[in-house]
């Protein structure tokens, strides 16, 4: 599902597997080993076993000392690196992606997470949480789509799209997906739309506007016996144009791309009751930059 103006199946402008197999770590099956023979004149007997509790527990001494020099090289440099700017290796700050401290959002409107922070970080959670929701299943209804539109657009720019949006997910649509004219999938199939950011960019940030593409993945089709639409992944880039209003980011505008995408993997498709499953089982979340 492409979240903001265009869909996959549109056609015109308008967003690890569950399964994969993992192997089973461990097991219980042993060895026997034969020790050498002791003293000649004695064939029978054996060299004393050494006690391999104190070699068990050395290595462990040896393996939490590793681990801690390992967790104390990852917090910042020192204060002269700091004052410079300079960066030590292995440090958290070295990676674009790292976790920073600051609380990403502070509660929900909805099911849609509301309250980001009022910075670069603030407007990067706030894009990647609404393709989330741009991209959901609850968009193919006309009571879902309202919600959404309300909660991450502003309101003249909510107030503006909503007609096209309404023509954009027509009944001849909704009908082309599998779904009634209400949006609802027929008896013993799931709908399946979702969208699952991989990363954000900031493009413009100005202190109350700032513009953020979220390049991501998604899910969409029909899973069930008799669907002509089974589920398939799509790559996409959304890029959300952001205003501060009311105390929040609000969306005032969005463009959509193709990609990137990479090359698709070599795991066999999973059957349409182990999507279905998969897709009730599995919760989504809320992110953060």
């Amino acid at each position: 599902m492409s979240p903001g103006d265009e869909h996959d199946y549109r056609g015109k402008d308008q967003g690890s597997r569950p399964d994969d197999p993992y192997s089973t770590l461990g097991g219980t099956r042993q060895t026997r080993t034969r020790l050498p023979d002791g003293d000649p004149g004695h064939p029978h007997a054996r060299r004393p076993v050494r006690n391999s509790r104190s070699l068990v527990t050395i290595t462990g001494v040896v393996v939490l000392l590793i681990a801690a020099i390992a967790f104390a090289n990852r917090g910042g440099g020192s204060d002269k690196d700091a004052s410079s700017g300079a960066k030590s290796p292995g440090t958290a700050g070295s990676a674009p992606t790292a976790a920073t401290g600051t609380k990403p959002v502070q509660g929900k409107n909805g099911t849609i997470a509301s309250g980001f922070a009022h910075d670069e970080q603030g407007a990067q959670s706030a894009a990647a949480n609404y393709a989330v929701a741009l991209g959901s299943a609850e968009m193919f209804t006309k009571e879902g789509r309202d919600q959404i539109l309300d909660t991450v657009y502003s309101p003249a720019a909510a107030d503006k799209i909503r007609a096209p949006q309404d023509q954009a997910y027509s009944t001849a649509f909704l009908e082309h997906l599998g779904l009634d004219s209400d949006g609802n999938a027929p008896e013993g199939s799931t709908f399946i739309s979702r969208t699952v950011p991989v990363g954000t960019k900031v493009l413009a940030y100005e202190g109350d506007s700032a513009k953020v593409a979220v390049w991501y993945t998604g899910l969409i089709g029909m899973s069930g016996q008799d669907s002509t639409k089974p589920v398939s992944t799509t790559w996409k880039t959304w890029t959300a144009e952001l205003s501060w209003s009311g105390g929040d980011w609000k969306v005032t505008g969005a463009t959509e791309s193709d990609g990137p995408a990479p090359v698709p993997g070599d795991v066999a498709a999973s059957k349409s009751d182990t999507i279905s499953k998969a897709v009730e089982e599995y919760g989504g979340f809320t992110y953060a930059r």
